[in-house]
């Protein structure tokens, strides 16, 4: 049985929310659509290097999603607006992706994106997966619950109880 957020996770989801608002991280955003085309990590480096305006957009995007989408996972936040951004995590998984396995290997980390790559494949089992009759009423609650590792994307089309 979920429980209701507490006053400090509520603060925290706002917090994370507000931070889409904020100017810097709009251009990253509108930068990182638009330009972040790669088919490997020496792509990236030559378009977004570390230290370069572009590299800190581009990091900008990818931390951000990373952090809001641990956050969901971690259920201390609300999880149903990440849910009404579905095509945005896996749009920045999809243009991130190339670069994923030989970033882990330089990193040392493993763990490099780990959360949007998760998300992402929960949004594309989602979409595999028709909605129809009575359980549309309830499928952003399961939909929310499959993003952010709560349930399994199987178990959509059951009812609930």
């Amino acid at each position: 049985m979920e429980t209701k957020p507490t006053h400090e996770q509520a603060q925290l989801h706002l917090q994370v929310y507000e931070m889409r608002r904020e100017a810097k991280l709009r251009q990253g955003r509108e930068w990182f659509f638009k330009n972040y085309i790669v088919q490997n990590l020496d792509d990236a480096m030559r378009i977004a290097g570390p230290g370069s305006e572009n590299g800190a957009l581009s990091m900008m995007v990818l931390s951000y999603w990373e952090q809001a989408l641990r956050v969901a996972q971690l259920r201390s936040a609300p999880r149903r607006p990440v849910l009404s951004d579905q095509r945005r995590i896996f749009g920045v998984w999809e243009m991130a992706k190339p670069i994923v396995p030989q970033s882990r290997e330089k990193l040392a980390n493993k763990q490099f994106l780990v959360n949007l790559e998760k998300s992402s494949a929960a949004v594309r089992d989602l979409d595999r997966k028709p909605v129809t009759g009575s359980h549309r009423c309830h499928a952003s609650v399961h939909e929310t619950d499959a993003l952010s590792g709560g349930i399994s994307s199987e178990s959509l089309n059951r009812s609930p109880a």
